[in-house]
């Protein structure tokens, strides 16, 4: 029997955004959604439009590199914010207006202030807007997990009747149970009468830990389309994971009657690319793309596998894209080689100087490294992409003095608005202390709320990545650097926090704009 397709929404760009201190500049969310166009995502929600200008940048420029995936806007269900969606999808070649409004009766009690009838005037009138500017659009009711169905029914029946082609049940806040939540959705389809002319979908949160389940109850009562994110990053603990939702349906053909088009050998390499520009490290024993996924420490398990991998394997590792990835690059090879690597991980320059900036990075970590990862590249191109940036901040040099029984000292140059500025600071660490040197130029008043090294690639050669986060005034910025050096990295990822302080646009975020679905 043929399996239903199943449509995959991620919203790594917009929900996973606003993720404390996760927020991406233009040229990463370029370069995160042509790595989902490999990936095969049916949909990316590339931002939220009426934001700030930069969001409205950053959606123009995913729309316009897009050219196989649905590129989509959201928007609250207000005239402003749906023209200014209209506007940065006008370039795409396929496009989908997301407008949204809160169906549950808190909601519209306390933050919309609205009566039923006046939330549901208000969504008609949204999805009519958005059917004037774009053939595609779908319909969120915020918390509808929440909501009484007796209204949800009548909202999504009217915006159907208005013209939208997706009706989309989110789990707002992650209240969610599976089995009720599933009902719900079942239940839903059968009274709506005009259900038949839409296509339903869900978005989960993971607040208790249960947004994969939730979805998946929801797709085996009728909805078609999951809406989740890259390593299940997201606001506050999270969304479905776009991994763990595909490989269970993958895995699970037995009892599931849908299937997705995700080419799923990319799903490592794309759970590598949004950490490694988020700075949010997936964490070891995360289900498909944690390290230790397909690691068997038990002897018992590796015989097992050892003899026959089903044992204790459900899954392939090399289908998910885990596989020995080092390149045949070192420093005799040529610029073409170099960018035919970075192509197949989803990075394209924007101009020659681009590339020889980072072939220029990339000799000199050949130097440094015997094998070069798909990772290093990865963490070299973040590197390459923020030195090519206007920025207040740049390091210059370094020397740090490290002894038993002395206090260490940290000795920086640091260029500053067109001049350098050597200083030097003592601190309880190396670390420290080239925090502290920084600082002394710097002056950001921020305060440092997380430190966090990994290890790039196995072996004592391997690149650190270290994500440094940084808070002023309730704006939270992270700063990433990678270096064979650990302090260096250190001292890179400082500084490229405290250049994105001091390049704060004033970007209205989807939090503070009624949130969203």
């Amino acid at each position: 029997m043929s399996k239903q397709p199943l449509i995959i929404f991620d919203t790594t760009l917009r929900d996973g955004e606003q993720s404390p201190g996760a927020s991406m500049n233009r040229d990463e969310k370029v370069r995160i959604a042509l790595m989902l166009e490999k990936l095969r995502v049916d949909v990316m929600e590339a931002g939220f439009a009426a934001a700030s200008p930069g969001d409205f940048e950053a959606v123009k420029a995913v729309a316009e590199a897009v050219k196989d995936s649905i590129v989509c806007s959201l928007s609250r269900a207000i005239e402003q914010d749906i023209d200014a969606a209209g506007r940065a999808l006008a370039g795409a070649a396929r496009g989908r207006i997301h407008t949204f409004i809160a169906t549950s009766p808190i909601h519209m009690r306390h933050k919309l202030q609205m009566e039923p009838d006046q939330v549901i005037e208000r969504a008609v009138a949204a999805v009519k807007k958005a059917r004037s500017l774009c053939d595609d659009v779908e319909f969120s009711c915020e918390d509808a997990g929440r909501s009484e169905l007796d209204f949800l029914c009548r909202i999504v029946e009217a915006a159907i009747d208005a013209g939208a082609g997706t009706i989309n049940i989110p789990d707002t806040v992650g209240y969610a149970l599976p089995i009720p939540f599933g009902e719900m959705m079942g239940e839903l389809i059968r009274r709506v009468p005009n259900s038949d002319k839409a296509v339903f979908s869900v978005h989960c949160h993971n607040d208790l830990g249960l947004a994969v389940a939730n979805s998946l109850s929801a797709v085996a009562a009728g909805a078609r389309q999951v809406e989740c994110t890259i390593n299940g990053l997201g606001e506050r603990a999270g969304n479905a994971s776009l991994e763990e939702i595909v490989m269970a349906v993958r895995t699970r053909q037995d009892i599931l009657e849908v299937d997705t088009r995700i080419e799923t050998r990319y799903i490592v390499p794309a759970s590598r690319l949004v950490s490694t520009i988020t700075g949010f490290p997936v964490q070891p024993n995360k289900a498909i793309v944690g390290k230790n996924a397909f690691a068997h420490e038990s002897g018992i398990h590796q015989d097992g596998v050892l003899k026959h991998r089903e044992t204790y394997e459900i899954m392939a590792a090399e289908d998910v894209g885990w596989h020995t990835n080092a390149i045949v690059l070192g420093k005799h090879s040529g610029r073409n080689a170099f960018r035919s690597r970075l192509n197949e991980l989803g990075v394209r320059f924007a101009s020659d100087e681009e590339l020889n900036a980072a072939f220029a990075l990339f000799k000199q970590l050949a130097d440094k490294k015997h094998e070069i990862f798909d990772e290093d590249l990865q963490a070299l191109v973040t590197d390459t992409r923020a030195a090519v940036r206007a920025e207040r901040f740049r390091l210059v040099s370094l020397e740090v003095t490290s002894k038993t029984g002395e206090t260490p000292l940290a000795k920086v140059v640091l260029h500053q608005d067109g001049e350098n500025r050597k200083v030097s600071a003592q601190g309880s660490g190396p670390v420290d202390a080239v925090f502290k040197a920084i600082e002394q130029v710097a002056n950001s008043q921020a305060e440092l709320e997380l430190y966090s090294v990994n290890a790039i690639t196995s072996g004592t050669d391997s690149q650190g990545e270290v994500t440094v986060r940084l808070q002023r005034g309730g704006r939270i910025v992270n700063g990433l650097g990678a270096d064979t050096d650990i302090v260096i990295a250190s001292a890179k990822a400082y500084i490229n926090a405290l250049n994105a302080l001091a390049s704060r646009s004033e970007r209205r975020h989807p939090q503070e704009a009624h949130e969203g679905p």
